[in-house]
């Protein structure tokens, strides 16, 4: 078996993913900056629920 061939295969292809998510990533963000009804809202964090049980 060629693991150089079979390892350049898989880089390319998770390399090439990536890059797609990323493209959608992009296109998303800009369509919620380019919509009307846009709306805020803060999440907390996994940090910030776990210190907010240790003080109940």
């Amino acid at each position: 078996m060629d693991y150089e061939q079979m390892y350049r295969i898989l880089f390319n292809k998770m390399t090439d993913i990536i890059e797609e998510i990323q493209q959608i990533q992009r296109k998303t963000e800009e369509m919620y900056i380019d919509s009307k009804d846009r709306e805020f809202a803060l999440l907390k964090s996994y940090k910030d629920l776990d210190q907010l049980k240790q003080k109940e």
